[in-house]
């Protein structure tokens, strides 16, 4: 089959794209015909070789987890699902294969798209809905009246983040460029910080920090928080406490848990899902190096579709 392939570790110039043969279908799984994958942080950190500690790779090796497509086919054992029916769901890392056109993976780890979601919308909410809803709640115990700061509101993560904070009776104060305003406040931001013009170190008494850019954005973040404050960062694995404000890195696994709650929200009208730019298979590269820069509306997307 058709697909993006690591053969060495280095930069998003390194993938190509060939023929790849797809693992044996086992009783449990189902064969999807991939219709759109979403690029995400972790997929160059595991083209970069960065993350061989927590998910090995084996080459050829197909990036990306996050997809959307239909089904061609199911295991013996597989009742849930049917040939036909449009699904999305969240690959293994150390697996990957989202940026093929075909992909085998547990049926357990799939789900029925709504009729009124699209592939796209699909393909953009594993990690990014279940990477908010981890933060936020499992590793930022947030609360409702709680002071929550995320930082790249109008980021694949960031957005989700925002809609989940507003959505659970926190008071979101989120920073953005310019252009991203707007974008935060539909979403649900109190308060929003232009970056470039304002230092969010203005604010004070928060309870949570969303830490989705590391460097000195965490190291100033410490200052905002209240004596017994959170920093949940997706970027510094080796965060410690201060005192009595914890540090503590999100280990992001499986999506698998949060999705029934994404599809919920979406069906009731809560969930906006925000997508930048859809780049073909053939531009698979591309679309890694538009996530690289740091300034993505949303999630960035791969189709596989012809």
């Amino acid at each position: 089959m058709k697909a993006a392939l690591l053969k060495a570790f280095g930069g998003a110039d390194v993938i190509t794209v060939g023929e790849v043969s797809l693992r044996d279908l086992q009783p449990d799984d189902a064969v999807v015909r991939v219709e759109v994958a979403g690029v995400n942080p972790l997929d160059l950190k595991i083209i970069a070789g960065y993350m061989q500690q927590f998910f090995p790779v084996e080459f050829p090796y197909v990036p990306g987890t996050d997809f959307s497509g239909v089904v061609d086919a199911v295991g013996a054992k597989v009742t849930n699902l049917r040939p036909g029916d449009r699904v999305f769901g969240r690959t293994a890392p150390s697996a990957g294969g989202a940026f093929g056109r075909n992909v085998v993976i547990a049926a357990t780890d799939l789900f029925v798209i709504p009729a009124e979601m699209s592939f796209e919308q699909a393909a953009a909410l594993p990690t990014a809905f279940g990477t908010a809803r981890q933060s936020l709640f499992d590793v930022g115990h947030l609360e409702r009246g709680q002071r929550v700061l995320i930082h790249a509101a109008a980021g694949g993560v960031g957005s989700m983040a925002v809609q989940q904070a507003h959505y659970a009776g926190a008071y979101v104060i989120a920073t953005a460029s310019a252009r991203n305003i707007e974008l935060a406040e539909s979403l649900g931001a109190d308060e929003v910080i232009d970056y470039r013009a304002e230092d969010f170190t203005q604010v004070r008494d928060i309870d949570l920090v969303l830490d989705t850019i590391g460097g000195e954005t965490l190291e100033k973040s410490w200052s905002v928080l209240r004596a017994d404050g959170r920093i949940a960062s997706l970027v510094e694995f080796g965060i410690k406490p201060r005192g009595g404000q914890v540090g503590e890195f999100v280990f992001f696994a499986s999506a698998t848990p949060y999705l029934p709650e994404a599809i919920r929200q979406f069906q009731a009208g809560h969930l906006q899902i925000i997508t930048d730019s859809i780049f073909p298979l053939d531009e698979a590269r591309s679309a890694l190096e538009k996530l690289a820069t740091g300034h993505a509306r949303g999630k960035v997307l791969v189709r596989l579709s012809n």
